[in-house]
Parts: structure tokens; sequence; C-alpha cells
């Protein structure tokens, strides 16, 4: 069953002194800068975990796959934490989809939090398990993240908000308004599960993207291969976040409307998410608004539910 068809669920909302379990499920990190985004999180009021383990190097990976992939099974099984943060994108986080264990991870909803190469973790956790996921920041770039990026991502996990984003300089690519369940993540990740028994369908939903150091042909060329392998079909309105260092953003935004022209929907570009400067989280798997004229995406709820302890 896709998750068109479930209800979304979403994970228990943080609290103060609550634990945040750190997991390495993609390529190994910087220490230091470990260390500094560990000390950001505990800055929010919050006590971090994570097993030794996270530090290990296997190639390009940070462990084995087998090793990544059970980190992410033992935090999520582990009652005393109630969050889970990613230490880093870069490559890997496909590979541990084969060791997941789907079942556990559903019955034991929590936030998982992450963007970059962990699009492919907050799609498929989300498709799988029907857990409301969020594309944030990831440890090592919390080191260095801005107070906006960090007011956000703390509001969002924190609080009872109804986020409603709006790009301080918007571009409306086509106009209008529509409503659905929020998908997407960054599109070089998105696009490399095309062909396997987790592709994305974004049916009856509101699609978001980024990435960087994608040249525009390699933009048109992943979008084209989504396209034509259906992940399209019934999409209800786009989003597009930060396209750091892939050329003119002109010439991406023409390669979008080309994309699309034969479809009625909004598409909103200039949304500070992804890998620019600032860094906004979002819920994945949460139904929005997207209304060009306004130029605002609005969510109709919360993203996080309260638990009493």
């Amino acid at each position: 069953m896709s998750n068109t068809e479930k209800k979304s669920v979403k994970p228990p909302r943080l609290m103060q002194g609550d634990t945040v379990g750190i997991v390495a499920p993609a390529g190994p990190f910087d220490p230091k800068k470990f260390m500094k985004g560990k000390a950001v999180l505990e800055s929010m009021g919050f006590r971090t975990f994570f097993d030794e383990g996270i530090f290990q190097k296997h190639g390009f990976f940070a462990g084995t796959d087998v090793q990544r992939g059970d980190q992410v099974n033992r935090l999520f099984a582990d009652p005393a934490i109630r969050a889970v943060v990613c230490a880093r994108g870069g490559y890997g986080s496909m590979r541990i989809l084969p060791f997941l264990d789907f079942e556990t991870i559903q019955k034991n909803p929590k936030i998982f939090v992450g963007f970059s190469d962990i699009s492919v973790l907050l799609s498929v956790l989300n498709d799988r398990c029907g857990l409301v996921t969020f594309h944030g920041p990831v440890v090592t770039t919390l080191a260095n993240a801005i107070k906006e990026t960090i007011a956000a991502m703390c509001a969002v996990l924190t609080s009872n908000t109804i986020l409603e984003l709006k790009p301080e300089k918007g571009i409306v690519i086509k106009p209008g308004v529509s409503s659905g369940i929020m998908a997407g993540g960054n599109l070089t990740t998105l696009c490399h599960l095309v062909g396997t028994p987790y592709a994305p369908r974004f049916n009856g939903k509101i699609l978001f993207i980024e990435d960087v150091g994608e040249v525009p042909y390699r933009i048109d060329r992943m979008l084209v291969q989504m396209k034509l392998a259906g992940c399209f079909e019934g999409l209800k309105g786009l989003v597009l976040g930060s396209f750091e260092e892939c050329g003119q953003l002109d010439e991406i935004f023409r390669i979008v409307q080309e994309m699309f022209k034969d479809v009625n929907i909004p598409i909103l570009a200039g949304f500070e998410i992804g890998h620019s400067k600032i860094n906004i989280t979002i819920p994945i798997g949460l139904e929005a608004t997207l209304d060009t004229d306004r130029q605002i995406l609005t969510f109709y709820e919360p993203a996080t539910v309260k638990i009493s302890k």
C-alpha cells in the first residue's frame, strides 16, 4: 500500500531533556564538525546518544551496509531515544534499504531528520511506514548553521507550530493553488531510486526538490528520467528549494517550466531549503497547500504530536 492510501503517522514531539540519537547511515564525517553539531543539539535542551561505531570508515561509508542499517534499527527500537538525527549525508543511504527493519520502525514512530543523501530514507520511511519524516539539517551542518536554520529546526520538532513558509524572493514558474501530501528532497538521490522497489511515486503529492553541484543538463536528464518512469503522474504541485553550484537559476527554472508545461500544477521557486546558507526544516508526509498568488506553502497541522511521559 502506498503512502497516498494510508494515514500518515506523526511522531511524538520532542521535549526538553529528551534524548536524540545520532546515526550515520551514509558517508563518514569530520569528527570536529560532528562534536560541534552535537553541542548545538544539546544547546537546544536535548541529551544526545550515539554508538562509537558511527566513527567507522568502510570505503565511502561510515561502516558496512549491515552496520549502518543496524544503527538505524537499534535507535528506533530503543525506547530511551525520542528522535533520530543523521550525522551526515554524502553517499550510501540507499545501500542500507534492504537491511532496515520496517516493521520495528513502524511500531516505534520517532522524529527522523536529515537531508541530501538522507532523502532516500526520508522518502522510503514515509512510503513504507507512513512515518512523517523531516527534511532538515544533519549534525555536521548544524556545526556552522546560522540562527535561522537552528530556530526553524527546533520550532518544528518541539512545538505545535503550524508551519507556513514564504520565500523571501519567491519566483512563480507556474501559477495556481493546490493541496497535497508533501514529498521529495534531493533530486539526484530520489532519481537514483527509479527502477528499484523503492521508486518514488508522487500521485496526489506536492513535490519538493533541491540539489547541489549538478549542472543544468544533468538536472534536465534526471527530470526526464523520472517523468518517463511515471514518477510525476498525478502530481499536485512543485516546490523548488536551493540549487547551489548548479549554474544559472534562470536556466534551471526554464527546464522545470518546459518539463511540466503539459500539467496544470502550481510551481514556486526560491525556498531556502537544502544546501543553502539557510536550511529550513520541513515535514515529509504531511498535507500542505501551495499558493503561488500569496507565494506561500502552508501545512494544515503540527508535524508532531504531544505525548505525555
